[in-house]
């Protein structure tokens, strides 16, 4: 049986931390632009198309060859909007316009420009061959380790979660923690008709290496991602 893959990359025109943020140049090209140009590789993907609220994202993306099928409505397009709907609204609606029923769901995010096909394979694989809900890139912490995080209760430190111990160094910190990279998501259809969290029971992670971690949210994170690049 033929499986249909449906790529998505949500690209809202509203951003607050970075006007503009899916269009904001990074060696003369726009942010969306490395997201696309990897999806493109990908012939796992039955369609790959761009999610957004704005003409100008639309004519940008179909600039570098993306498909936007449509113009995501406001009601999935707010501040207070999850990615969730949106990501359920744009499977509908491509399942309507492509008269194709998806069997998955890959979410590649703009804001990390420094997936590369490869991990988005790899991704899939996974996916497919466990039979998972879904599929989470994550990275692993040092520095921002739980052990290493504090609580304050009425001016006085305490562990958060996890108990420190005395100078310990950062590779020493067990048990090894991971946090969602906000990079790559593939889900089963089910899950992404059904989803009320980022993961379930029958989630699995890819270990999106260091280098290829960055997940702009502000100007510091913009910086680092053009330093990334270059290098």
């Amino acid at each position: 049986m033929k499986i249909n893959i449906l790529g998505v990359t949500l690209a809202r025109g509203g951003s607050k931390g970075i006007k503009n943020k899916n269009l904001v140049k990074i060696k003369g090209k726009p942010l969306i632009y490395y997201t696309i140009k990897e999806a493109k590789k990908i012939k796992e993907l039955t369609k790959y198309i761009v999610s957004t609220d704005s003409i100008k994202i639309k004519k940008i993306a179909q600039n570098f060859k993306a498909e936007v099928p449509f113009i995501r409505p406001k009601k999935f397009s707010k501040d207070n909007s999850s990615s969730a709907s949106a990501l359920k609204h744009a499977l509908l609606e491509c399942e309507k316009i492509y008269n194709i029923r998806f069997n998955y769901i890959v979410e590649l995010m703009a804001t990390n420009p420094l997936k590369t096909a490869l991990d988005i394979k790899k991704v899939i694989k996974i996916l497919i061959k466990n039979k998972a809900d879904s599929v989470i890139a994550v990275n692993q912490l040092f520095d921002h380790h739980p052990a290493r995080i504090k609580k304050i209760i009425k001016g006085k430190l305490y562990d958060f979660a996890v108990k420190e111990k005395l100078e310990s160094r950062r590779q020493d910190l067990k048990p090894n923690a991971y946090v969602r990279s906000g990079s790559i998501y593939a889900m089963s259809r089910k899950y992404v008709i059904n989803q009320k969290r980022y993961f379930s029971g029958k989630s699995l992670a890819y270990i999106l290496p260091i280098k290829r971690t960055i997940n702009i949210d502000d100007k510091n994170d913009l910086i680092i991602a053009k330093n990334k690049l270059k290098n």
